[in-house]
């Protein structure tokens, strides 16, 4: 078999541990088998999610988490501010608008930060139930200041939703200490579990504020006073939050600080190198650009395909207009820098058959000494 490299900032590969979880007898979601993995799961989850409040667990995808928040907080016509910058917050508006809200879109360009200042201004001119912020937008590898967008949001009175579903686990999201209500993520990025499960931490000002759009599956109370009894309201996939479970205990094991600063430093490794080959980053050359490292390519097309062909290795293209013209290299979740020299040094190989005026082995000496010799503050 050939060997497989997966580098795309989700699905994120999976320790070999948490997958022979998955292999275990499945046992009955109600059964004294699965209600302490389901406590223990619940427990560490409130740990990453830095939250007292619930972490409400949802068979779904990111995108399911996504609408347990929109369905519970919109009613027609409310007023609600979507901050924009790429293709999830771009999510954020379609969602909000399908459901309703009298929506106040606050665009930038793909690739631009989100500024509080701009989110201040809007709230003033304009009041909104909740801002709606993307944490990390893996579509240009940009990492908001959501702390700072949070504390805009707070002084004028709305709820704060944060798609963190490729930076839970990555970079801090403080839910609590930040004042977040809403903090919607997957299992299948920085957690390190196969696709499948969803998740929205939800504070009680939150709950206090669902409105009058119907909802069933993705009702909040529902799980909420399901979950408080260990006894999910519908059968959740408990290979699934078995093997989430193990991962989250990985987690913390490391401790979530230092799983911080290893993100920190992988993403300097891969911007490093990207920088040693001359090639130009899309994403912003900044510590916060800790998930995913954009590449600007007039080539990505054919390096996407010549390094997946050539040596199996799984980069990420660019989305919308950046199809062709962006690479993608993802490092959140079970990584350390000698895959991220892995997929540089494929890269080099194929730049070089591509006619690029490229020297062999600098990207990947730029990122050992990029991440071998900083301190992370």
């Amino acid at each position: 078999m050939d060997k497989r490299y997966l580098f795309t900032p989700g699905p994120t590969p999976v320790p070999p541990q948490v997958l022979a979880a998955m292999g275990e007898p499945v046992v009955h979601h109600r059964s004294p088998d699965f209600r302490p993995i389901y406590e223990r799961c619940l427990a560490r989850l409130r740990e990453v999610c830095r939250t007292e409040s619930d972490v409400l667990l949802f068979t779904a995808s990111g995108t399911g988490a996504f609408e347990s928040a929109v369905v519970n907080l919109v009613s027609p016509g409310e007023p609600h501010l979507v901050v924009s910058a790429g293709s999830f917050g771009e999510r954020w508006i379609a969602m909000t608008s399908a459901y309703g809200a009298d929506v106040d879109e606050l665009r930038y360009a793909w690739g631009e930060t989100p500024d509080p200042e701009d989110v201040r201004a809007r709230l003033a001119a304009r009041e909104a139930k909740a801002v709606w912020i993307v944490q990390s937008e893996t579509s240009t590898g940009v990492v908001a200041d959501v702390q700072a967008i949070a504390a805009v949001a707070n002084e004028a009175g709305a709820l704060v939703v944060v798609d963190a579903v490729s930076s839970l686990g990555a970079v801090p999201c403080e839910t609590d200490a930040w004042g977040l209500d809403v903090v919607v993520s997957g299992s299948q990025k920085a957690l390190m579990t196969p696709p499948g499960l969803g998740l929205a931490a939800v504070s009680d000002a939150a709950v206090a504020a669902t409105g009058s759009t119907p909802r069933f599956y993705f009702d909040w109370q529902r799980t909420r006073d399901a979950q408080r009894k260990l006894d999910a309201p519908f059968t959740p996939p408990v290979s699934l939050v078995t093997a989430l479970d193990v991962a989250l205990g990985m987690l913390l094991d490391e401790g979530l600080e230092a799983v911080f600063e290893r993100h920190v430093r992988l993403g300097r490794a891969a911007r490093a190198g990207a920088k040693a080959m001359g090639l130009e980053l899309f994403s912003p050359d900044e510590d916060r650009s800790a998930v995913v490292t954009a590449v600007l390519s007039p080539d990505a097309a054919e390096l996407i395909s010549g390094v997946r062909n050539r040596f199996g290795i799984t980069l990420a293209g660019g989305q919308g207009d950046l199809k062709g013209k962006i690479f993608r290299i993802g490092h959140i979740g079970w990584f350390d820098v000698f895959d991220i020299t892995t997929a540089l040094a494929a890269i080099e190989i194929v730049l070089a058959e591509l006619d690029a005026d490229i020297e062999r082995g600098v990207a990947v000496t730029a990122a050992l000494d990029a991440y071998e010799h900083s301190s992370v503050a």
